[in-house]
């Protein structure tokens, strides 16, 4: 009996999940985008949204849940994030392709509250105290 890729997550072509609820990888770019804001940064584009799941130890999820773009994607049709596209003189100045900057709304913000605490693993330091 061969594998059936339509009961792989990976390879469904829609996530089920109740209506409304947040995966992993979703929470944590919710709280990615809060804590940048709280940094001066009220507005980022995809590769630095990655940057800062790495800083706080949730980069694993970029692969376990999906693409980091087609959860920004469903953030923004949900509208827990609004996005808008850079001025294309900007990237032609720079020598790069536009970037999509992204910033959570009040809706993301009350989307990131109610929803479940991120798990973060425990690191043991070399003197034995855990941290998360």
């Amino acid at each position: 009996m061969g594998i059936d890729n339509r009961k792989i997550s990976a390879h469904a072509s829609q996530m089920r999940r109740k209506a409304g609820s947040l995966v992993p990888l979703e929470v944590a770019i919710l709280e990615a985008l809060i804590q940048l804001r709280r940094h001066g940064t009220p507005e980022a584009h995809g590769f630095l949204i990655a940057s800062q799941l790495r800083a706080i130890g949730d980069e694993r999820r970029l692969t376990a849940y999906g693409t980091l773009y087609k959860a920004l994607d469903r953030l923004a049709e949900s509208g827990a994030i609004e996005d808008r596209w850079e001025d294309p003189e900007i990237a032609a100045a720079d020598g790069r392709p536009r970037r999509r900057y992204h910033r959570i709304t009040l809706a993301g913000e009350a989307a990131r509250a109610a929803a479940e605490p991120i798990p973060r693993p425990h690191v043991v330091t070399d003197r034995g105290t855990a941290t998360s």
